[in-house]
């Protein structure tokens, strides 16, 4: 189903659809960005996905349609190589918590961070014989 009005939030960068079944969604540019359809985040095949970190704050800040079947979105970070279709932004907007949290499971087993200025610290203990 294709939304009858597509909304770039100035304020926050989040993207809003609207659809004629009176469903609305609004994505952050974050949630958007770490799950583009792009080869830089989805690898060229399964198993070559590449875990997006960093990407907190991340704002949409570009929507041009792709056809009468996707959208290009334009990010902060200079992104823009996505093409969401129509499907795959609805079934992220309908599954988006469960689809956050596999995200923020995978970047606490990564340990890796959604905040690109935080690095991990490993405490050692200075009575330990292999520091």
């Amino acid at each position: 189903m294709l939304p009858n009005k597509v909304k770039v939030g100035k304020e926050d960068g989040s993207l809003t659809l609207e659809y004629p079944d009176g469903a609305c969604f609004t994505m952050s540019g974050e949630y958007l960005r770490v799950h583009s359809p792009s080869a830089e985040v989805k690898g060229h095949g399964p198993g070559q996905e590449v875990l997006q970190h960093g990407k907190q704050g991340v704002r949409v800040t570009g929507a041009a349609a792709s056809g009468n079947y996707a959208l290009t979105l334009t990010f902060s970070d200079g992104h823009n190589s996505g093409i969401f279709s129509w499907d795959y932004l609805r079934d992220l907007a309908q599954n988006h918590e469960q689809y956050w949290q596999h995200y923020l499971d995978k970047l606490t087993q990564s340990g890796r961070f959604r905040d690109a200025n935080t690095q991990p610290v490993k405490l050692m203990d200075p009575r330990s014989p292999k520091n």
